[in-house]
């Protein structure tokens, strides 16, 4: 029986701070702003479980690194934009067979505390 992605074990960071270049209005590009990022990705953590050695699993500290230096080397204009490259980070880099990727842009509309966007992406 084919296990769908609800079946699946899922390895997650949550409120993964990163300070960047991000917005459309000249002024934005002048300042870095605080992004707070969440991640879910699908992972059969079976083999980690059984062997309990971490190149068996999916580094969550490596996830974190690579998505933190991709969001800060991007300076995109859209969250949009980010959520999009980093889902596809994980899936081409990390072989991830789905993600979820929540980024909050904490502040960018008065009386908000919350703003963002949160995507899905699975391998094609």
């Amino acid at each position: 029986m084919k296990k769908g992605i609800s079946d699946l074990d899922k390895i997650f960071v949550q409120g993964l701070e990163v300070e960047c270049v991000i917005g459309v209005w000249e002024w934005e590009r002048q300042i870095k702003q605080r992004l707070i990022i969440d991640l879910e990705m699908a992972w059969d953590i079976s083999r980690a479980a059984a062997s309990d050695q971490l190149e068996d699993t999916l580094s969550y500290k490596d996830v974190a690194k690579q998505v933190s230096a991709y969001v800060i080397e991007t300076q995109a204009n859209l969250v949009e934009r980010l959520a999009e490259g980093i889902a596809t980070l994980l899936i081409d880099e990390f072989q991830v067979v789905w993600c979820k990727v929540r980024i909050n842009k904490r502040g960018a509309v008065t009386g908000a505390r919350d703003v963002g966007v949160q995507i899905e992406r699975g391998q094609s």
